[in-house]
This record gives structure tokens, sequence and C-alpha cells, in this order.
């Protein structure tokens, strides 16, 4: 058992012990990752500039990827959101346990006041955005919170500026579910792979991306394997040529999506909490 784990597994411990609880814990590990920080020190993997250890990917590359939804689009297009839902969904084996306790979301919708319950954002509704639904996911901030809380790493920020999960290193305590503000973040509370009443959690595998097990956490991954080799996420793809998604590097001021954030007006979610969500929307 690597250092990090066992000083984990000791905190915790103690938590459990003297009844401190999950956010006190989670306190002690944030000081010793800045004290360590600072330091320079400590042993096992060190994170490199966007917070994963070493050996989860090359240097960064300038790039920083990103995605507008068009709310309206959406809603004008009845059935394209459950479209995208799906591509993504079965792709990745997303299992379907068939109640909202157990639920796990990579890609979903939500009430506009659900998606933008901060005060800077009441402002902006109307009697349409009211009724609308918005497809929200993982926002992919380039100052995440979820990384810092993680204790064994399990969760970075690749080359590319996406946040990514090692379900492997994951040891289920949702230290990450606690620190990200946007519940991005499902926890596997049942065995994926199972079934219930005969009826398989995920209809069809798909061999080409692994099932997850019990007691790991997962969330969307920008369809990152397909955007290393040049291709869209799966939900962009789905949407055509409607264009109510659109992904790129928000660092190239000649991409598209840079292009349509300078001509249209987007809103993000809870800006004010200083994340910097990668995921912007039209309304």
């Amino acid at each position: 058992m690597d250092s990090s784990r066992r000083k984990f597994l000791k905190i915790a411990g103690i938590s459990a012990v003297a009844g401190i609880g999950a956010p006190s814990a989670l306190n002690m590990l944030m000081k010793k990752e800045v004290q360590a920080s600072s330091d320079g020190g400590g042993h096992g993997a060190q994170p490199d500039a966007h917070g994963a250890p070493a050996g989860h990917g090359a240097a960064p590359t300038g790039k920083r990827y990103g995605m507008v939804i068009d709310a309206v689009k959406f809603h004008d297009n009845p059935g394209l959101a459950e479209k995208c839902i799906e591509a993504c969904h079965t792709y990745f084996n997303v299992p379907d346990f068939g109640n909202k306790k157990d639920e796990i979301k990579w890609l979903w919708q939500v009430p506009f006041t659900n998606a933008f319950p901060t005060d800077e954002s009441h402002y902006k509704k109307d009697d349409r955005t009211h009724g609308m639904q918005f497809l929200v996911t993982c926002n992919h901030c380039d100052n995440p919170p979820c990384v810092r809380a993680c204790p064994t790493k399990a969760t970075f920020k690749n080359a590319d500026g996406i946040i990514m999960m090692d379900f492997h290193r994951c040891i289920g305590c949702r230290f990450c579910m606690a620190a990200c503000p946007y519940g991005s973040r499902s926890f596997n509370w049942r065995d994926p792979r199972g079934s219930k009443d005969g009826v398989p959690f995920i209809k069809k595998i798909n061999p080409e991306f692994p099932t997850r097990m019990r007691g790991v956490v997962e969330k969307c991954s920008f369809c990152d394997l397909r955007v290393k080799k040049g291709l869209q996420p799966l939900c962009v793809e789905a949407t055509g040529d409607t264009k109510a998604m659109v992904f790129g590097d928000l660092n190239d001021p000649n991409s598209e999506i840079s292009q349509v954030l300078k001509a249209r007006f987007t809103i993000q979610r809870k800006p004010s909490l200083g994340t910097m969500p990668s995921v912007f929307y039209i309304i």
C-alpha cells in the first residue's frame, strides 16, 4: 500500500473514532496537500501543473477544451437532448438502476432554476427559460475543486484541460463529490454489471469502454479518447447540423467555439465560485 493511501486511511480512521466526520477529514487532507506543495516534498507520485499524478499524461499542450450548449436549439428540437444522452450513456456503459437514489448520470436534464440557482442568473430568467430543460454535465473546470479534494489523484486534469477519472485508483471516499458544486459526479452504490429480476443494469455492454465496479465514482470525460483521435464528443456528434452543441479549444482564438463565444451572449453555472467552468450556455 503506498504512503498516500496509508495517510488517507489513517485520517479516515481517526475521523471515524473521534466523530470528526468527512468535512473535517477533507480539511485535514487539503491542508496537508497545500503544505506538501509548498515544501516540494512528500512521497509517491507528485502532481504536475494540471494536478495529475506522474504517469497520467504528457505535459500540458496549451489547449483547454470546452463546450457551448444552445438551450434554445434544444428546446426547438424535441427529442434531441434525449438522443445526446442515449449516445453518451450507451457508449460509456452507464448503468440504469431504475431509481433516482442510485442513478448514474454523465449527461442529464434539469430545469433552469436547478442549473442556475445563484442570484446572478435569476434576472435572465423569463417565462420561456423557466419552462425549459437544460442539459448539464461535468463542467471540466479550469480550477477544479474535485481534483484538489481527491486523496489518491483518481481524478485529475489531463494535458488538454479535461477532468478525468482513473477508476482503478478511486477508493470510493466521495470527497470529490462533496467538493463538486455542480453535482456532476455519481457513485456506484451497486454493481453496474449486475441485474435485477433478470434485467441487466447495462442493457448491452460496449466492449470498447470498461465497465465500473461497485464503490467507484464516475462522470463525463468529454469523450477524451475520441478527442485524441480528432473526433467530436458523442453528444456533440448526435446534434448533427443543428449546432446545438459546439466543442473545441477555448485557447484557440480561431476555433469554432471561440468564434461562437465572441458572437453570442453566454452564461455559466455558478461562475462566482471561481471554478472557471469550461461549459457555456446560450439561453
